[in-house]
């Protein structure tokens, strides 16, 4: 997914949570993760401080821990004006959380997020929603974050995805199985019944589309109701500013 909206001439900052997961720091010390989950709130933090980096590359500065050069060219290709946000799981949380307290992220990607703790306040600009084990029909949180969505909002998910679908999980763990001798039983609780292929079609083509249309402007036909190239594809809700009539 990344490397697709990269290929797509977007600037692609990832973000590594220390404690979230193995992170190597630039003197070379490895930090494990922590006894104690780190929560959205701590994933919003992390990114409004990163917006505020993004900010200071934009401007010339270079924020680099270790003062190294920076890529010639770098902070011209920074449009601070079109900022997105993707997020899978409590990251897709942390970037409802994020467009609900800071307006610099112009258009949000939410995959299969919880969507807990609850959150007040409305989001006037685009969402979107790729659900799979927390959806509306079936998670009060996600139902009720539908309704704060104001402006343009969209909801797919694909027939069989589960939780781990729209990720490399669902090419790495069919590998996996293999070596490690997993059943069958164990690796649908992994990929579900969605086609690997599949999957990584849909994970490449909805962000573009949708990052496309609402950070560059050009309306994408993808983004407007169920597609031939993605049958198994639902769109579950689809609505503008002041659309009542859809989703």
């Amino acid at each position: 997914m990344i490397q697709q909206l990269a290929s797509h001439g977007y600037v692609v900052v990832t973000i590594d949570h220390l404690g979230d997961a193995y992170s190597r720091l630039p003197d070379g010390r490895v930090v494990a993760p922590t006894e104690q989950s780190l929560y959205p709130q701590d994933f919003e933090r992390d990114a409004r401080f990163v917006l505020d980096e993004i900010e200071r590359l934009a401007a010339g500065h270079n924020p680099d821990v270790d003062r190294r050069r920076l890529p010639d060219g770098l902070a011209g290709a920074l449009d601070v004006r079109r900022i997105g946000m993707i997020g899978w799981s409590k990251g897709g949380t942390a970037t409802a959380r994020v467009m609900l307290s800071d307006r610099r992220v112009r258009a949000g990607l939410a995959i299969d997020p919880p969507l807990l703790p609850a959150m007040d306040g409305r989001i006037d600009r685009p969402f979107m929603l790729m659900t799979a084990e927390f959806t509306r029909a079936t998670d009060p949180a996600v139902r009720k974050f539908w309704t704060q969505l104001i402006g343009w909002r969209l909801n797919v998910q694909a027939d069989g995805a589960v939780h781990s679908s729209y990720n490399d999980l669902q090419v790495l763990m069919p590998q996996l199985a293999k070596i490690v001798g997993m059943s069958d039983e164990e690796l649908r609780g992994w990929t579900g019944h969605l086609n690997t292929a599949r999957a990584v079609r849909i994970d490449q083509a909805y962000p573009v589309a949708f990052f496309d249309q609402h950070l560059r402007g050009h309306h994408q036909r993808l983004l407007d109701g169920p597609s031939r190239a993605f049958p198994e594809v639902q769109y579950l809700g689809l609505s503008a500013a002041g659309d009542t009539h859809r989703g």
